[in-house]
């Protein structure tokens, strides 16, 4: 399988990477925290680490690192506006539950 971006999450960040006048695409990880146990991570990305995958959707590089490709693998990642809150959202066909805040998740 592989990770996926939406048109809009594309072109959002196509339009922070622009801002940001640097960088080769978005480093999409997870990190050990929250009461669910994982999280996601969003960064942006200057130089490939070895280990390093990439995935490519209208022009935006998503850069995975192996260890995080283990939860990541199927996900889509979309950019959704409602009402005044906007922001990423990932659609992870691995995710098994999710705390009540939905800051963190299991697998």
């Amino acid at each position: 399988m592989a990770v996926t971006l939406t048109d809009a999450a594309a072109n959002r960040v196509q339009t922070f990477l622009a801002n940001r006048g640097k960088g080769i695409g978005l480093r999409l990880g997870i990190k050990t925290t929250g009461c669910s146990g994982l999280a996601y991570v969003l960064e942006f990305v200057d130089e490939l680490d070895e280990g390093d995958e990439v995935y490519e959707h209208n022009g935006v590089k998503v850069i995975i690192d192996a260890k995080s490709m283990v939860y990541l693998d199927g996900t889509e990642l979309d950019y959704t506006k409602e009402g005044l809150n906007e922001g990423f959202k990932f659609t992870n066909p691995n995710q098994k539950d999710e705390c009540g805040c939905g800051e963190s998740f299991t697998v």
